[in-house]
């Protein structure tokens, strides 16, 4: 199978999908030990280890399929939602970035309906009007069927055009042949219930990261609520920035590492070392 297939295969199963966000080869071959069977490939979390600042439209396209290279490469069974952000450009951009993803072995890809380039302030999500999202979800769409790659419609319009016209949105989406749709900041279990709705039993997926201008409910209440998939924007690279914070404070303070460091030969299995010299033993000379 597939991954696009395996994807569908495991959105057709009972139960929620917990979706960690993974940025690079070491987070997303640390997701696939721990049991996770798929991922998302956060923008957000790309923009923060690969610049070090904000997810505002500063990642290329070019920057954020390398980090998909790196995670397929270092977890090639794991089943990747790369966030295709808006598409980089209009709708043959749409089509170009939804080939390349499928042609490298994504399972999905996110494309939403942000405008682009962004207005110069890190406030608010003003979209493209209402016609165009729908021509790149059908590029998009049309772009699919050459690897069967899943498409994630998603709408950012609920703060700066409203909850119908959101909704409006999704229910075009649908119609458009989204497979998985996505409704961000709704702003209470109300609306994740018209939205759901509006999804016509096609999933939905949702940020449940705490901190952002949207409801967050737990992974219990977001499978109560209908959602299917959920994803979690800090849930490593958050503990991962802590941890970096907590080794340099114990080198600072004279220290050789901090007391949250994995010990040594943890850390050496951890980075296949043993692997290697394993896989390494049929082409040693004399």
């Amino acid at each position: 199978m597939t991954p696009p297939e395996k994807m569908r295969a495991l959105l057709a199963k009972p139960g929620f999908v917990a979706m960690p966000a993974v940025w690079d080869g070491l987070s997303a071959k640390l997701t696939t030990e721990a049991g996770f069977a798929t991922a998302f490939l956060s923008g957000s979390c790309v923009a923060a280890s690969r610049l070090g600042g904000p997810d505002l439209d500063l990642i290329s396209f070019g920057e954020m399929y390398d980090s998909f290279v790196m995670v397929h490469r270092a977890a090639p069974d794991l089943l990747v939602l790369a966030d295709g952000d808006h598409g980089y450009g209009n709708a043959m951009n749409v089509q170009r970035t939804v080939r390349a993803y499928g042609q490298a072995g994504a399972a999905a890809i996110l494309i939403e309906d942000k405008i682009t380039p962004r207005a110069l302030t890190a406030g608010g999500k003003p979209c493209i009007p209402r016609e165009e999202a729908r021509m790149k979800i059908r590029a998009a769409v049309e772009a699919a069927k050459d690897s069967g790659i899943l498409i994630l419609a998603r709408t950012d319009c609920r703060p700066t055009a409203g909850v119908e016209e959101a909704l409006a949105r999704i229910e075009m989406y649908v119609e458009e042949g989204a497979d998985i749709l996505f409704f961000d900041s709704p702003a209470d279990d109300a609306e994740i219930g018209r939205a759901i709705a509006a999804a016509k039993g096609k999933p939905s997926f949702a940020v449940l990261s705490p901190g952002g201008g949207r409801a967050t409910p737990t992974q219990e209440q977001a499978a109560a609520l209908g959602f299917k998939i959920g994803t979690f924007p800090t849930g490593m690279i958050s503990p991962a920035a802590r941890g970096i914070k907590a080794g340099l404070a114990a080198i600072k303070a004279g220290k050789s590492e901090s007391e949250m460091s994995l010990p040594p030969a943890e850390h050496r299995e951890m980075l296949g070392f043993g692997a290697y010299d394993q896989q390494a033993k049929k082409f040693v000379t004399g």
